[in-house]
């Protein structure tokens, strides 16, 4: 009986941590519609979540290396370079400028093995990467500029049914992570080399293909953020993603992912990713200087984490 309670109370607080991201976002949303309440409206949510499109694909490729049991210095500066590429060769020469990401995906794929064939730190590889990605992106784009594809902005200016845009795209985001991070073999063997690496090499698996592969996936996710964000914002700038690094390591473990490797939950990071992309909407119009809205952004994550550290407590995990 007793061991019956005990895994009730497992459950329990499992799927607890699991709604946590979910209660961040509710009540951020409750604070914002009591401060403002004509945000309360098709157009105020559009206003509010509009940057969280591009945020949260970035969230979801730092949620494919934390499921390998990595972490991407890289994605700030990866995305701002794709926005480049967006801004500079797809309008002009769209054949160019899509072979110019293909091969960003196949640098990413190439960085992966990499790691796992030397036993690099990921964090030293995508540091580096970094510097190559903004290096890049500045030869592309000395100054701010360039112009995004007229299908592009057309795309991000789309008023959807029922909900705006925003909403949409995180939840399709979510159930596309969902698919293929958890749901999929492919993502089962990710996520195993993030906590069970040994046993995938004693069944045969290539531990550097695998990882290569989820580096790819990595790169493909970030393709789309740059593309999402240049739309948006229908030109770019060497560094207009430079935040995207922090923020999409924070949404990611806002919303359960762990750095442990193999523990992801891709449908609560989008809700991190909203939620991160609101508080920082929010402040803005109170009118909040940008650095003390990372620092809010920052209290969010710590009182997060706290309450999920407390529910490990309670469930009597070391």
């Amino acid at each position: 009986m007793s061991g019956l309670f005990a895994l009730q109370g497992r459950s329990a607080g499992a799927a607890l941590r699991a709604v946590l991201p979910l209660l961040a976002l509710g009540g951020l949303l409750a604070a914002v519609f009591y401060r403002q309440p004509l945000a309360m409206s098709y157009f105020g949510l559009n206003l509010l979540l509009n940057l969280a499109i591009p945020v949260a694909f970035a969230t979801m490729a730092q949620v494919v290396i934390l499921a390998v049991g990595d972490l991407d210095l890289s994605t700030g500066t990866f995305v701002s370079l794709v926005a480049t590429i967006g801004a500079t060769l797809l309008p002009i020469q769209p054949l160019l400028g899509v072979a110019a990401l293909v091969a960003l995906i196949g640098v990413y794929a190439l960085a992966g093995a990499l790691v796992e064939w030397r036993k690099l730190p990921s964090i030293v590889v995508t540091l580096g990467l970094s510097f190559v990605w903004l290096g890049c992106a500045v030869l592309l784009l000395p100054v701010p500029g360039g112009k995004a594809p007229q299908w592009l902005v057309a795309a991000m200016n789309v008023k959807t049914p029922l909900a705006p845009l925003p909403i949409w795209v995180a939840l399709a985001t979510a159930l596309m992570g969902h698919l293929v991070i958890t749901r999929s073999s492919f993502g089962t063997r990710i996520r195993g080399l993030g906590g069970h690496a040994a046993a995938l090499a004693r069944a045969g698996q290539s531990l550097v293909l695998l990882r290569a592969q989820a580096y790819a996936l990595a790169g493909f996710f970030g393709v789309i953020a740059g593309l999402l964000l240049v739309g948006q914002a229908t030109s770019a700038d060497a560094n207009i993603a430079s935040r995207y690094t922090l923020v999409s390591i924070a949404a990611a473990i806002l919303g359960g992912c762990e750095f442990s490797g193999g523990r992801v939950s891709p449908a609560g990071a989008v809700a991190g990713a909203l939620t991160m992309t609101l508080a920082a909407s929010f402040l803005t119009f109170l009118n909040v200087p940008p650095d003390f809205q990372i620092g809010v952004q920052g209290a969010i994550l710590v009182l997060v984490l706290g309450l999920r550290a407390a529910i490990d407590l309670l469930e009597g995990k070391k």
